[in-house]
């Protein structure tokens, strides 16, 4: 049985039958996914294309994301779009950085840029991506240097 929790975790409580009847047993805290919003609350199903880019000491850059037809560009929308929320077990990342792209005259694309300006606001949005990634099925690819790094090592 699952329990949502004020903090975001969903709690398992696990229950073992004995000779005298069920009794709970352990608390077990299970990580939530982490998901892209674009309305507090509604994880956009439309996974992005993602594109990063740093500085070359590696402390600031930013993130692009793409999400081509996306669920919040749909009529039956919740309104306007404020921001990109990407929220994970530790919280919520927030960019008001959000345009639309139009093809004749309609929406069809929304693209998103999350900026960090510290190595800690990075890698903490290395540890979202990698969430993220995880709970959707997905994998990194490297740019041109890693991939030129593989190859040579292959």
């Amino acid at each position: 049985m699952a329990v949502d929790r004020p903090d975001g975790h969903a709690a398992a409580i696990h229950y073992v039958r004995q000779a005298i009847g069920p009794r709970k047993i352990a608390l077990s805290t299970l990580p939530m996914a982490a998901a892209i919003q674009f309305f507090r609350g509604t994880d956009e199903p439309v996974v992005p294309d993602i594109r990063l880019t740093r500085s070359r000491d590696g402390r600031t850059g930013q993130a692009t994301f793409v999400f081509e037809e996306p669920k919040a560009l749909a009529p039956e929308s919740f309104g306007d779009i404020t921001g990109m929320f990407l929220v994970d077990e530790e919280g919520e990342l927030v960019s008001r950085e959000v345009n639309a792209r139009f093809v004749n005259g309609k929406a069809s694309a929304l693209e998103a840029t999350y900026t960090w300006k510290t190595t800690a606001d990075f890698e903490r949005f290395m540890r979202f991506a990698q969430r993220y990634a995880e709970s959707h099925g997905l994998g990194f690819s490297g740019g041109p240097e890693k991939e030129a790094q593989e190859d040579s090592e292959a």
